[in-house]
């Protein structure tokens, strides 16, 4: 499965932007779909994800209320709709898919290669 995102620029703060994520295919290795983080000198961290088969979404607090994450089932497609972005959103955005449901990245199986969010203040 190959994941490709793309959406990531540059915003002011408090402004929005929407990421995509586009999978090669749907397998049953793929079910779940997450975006995760990486800020320069931190640790990737997860944000939100989603499954293919249910309804169920996910979120880290810190963008609770702000993100949404929505999927096309149809495209294969799953977006990350980011609004009243804060400086502390800057980061490398990737999506990931996984068999199942987790907030750690080790459990992800594909990775895209990552668009960058920059947040000017």
């Amino acid at each position: 499965v190959q994941l490709q995102a793309s959406g990531g620029g540059l915003v002011q703060a408090g402004g929005s932007l929407r990421l995509s994520c586009t999978a090669s295919r749907r397998t049953v290795s793929a079910n779940v779909m997450g975006w995760f983080r990486q800020a320069p000198g931190k640790e990737r961290e997860f944000v939100a994800r989603a499954s293919w088969s249910s309804g169920n979404r996910y979120y880290a607090d810190s963008v609770k209320g702000r993100f949404t994450i929505s999927k096309d089932n149809a495209e294969n497609t799953v977006y990350l709709q980011m609004n009243n972005l804060k400086p502390e959103d800057m980061a490398v955005y990737y999506c990931a898919a996984s068999l199942y449901g987790s907030e750690e990245a080790t459990a992800y199986n594909y990775w895209g290669q990552g668009t960058l969010v920059t947040v000017s203040s």
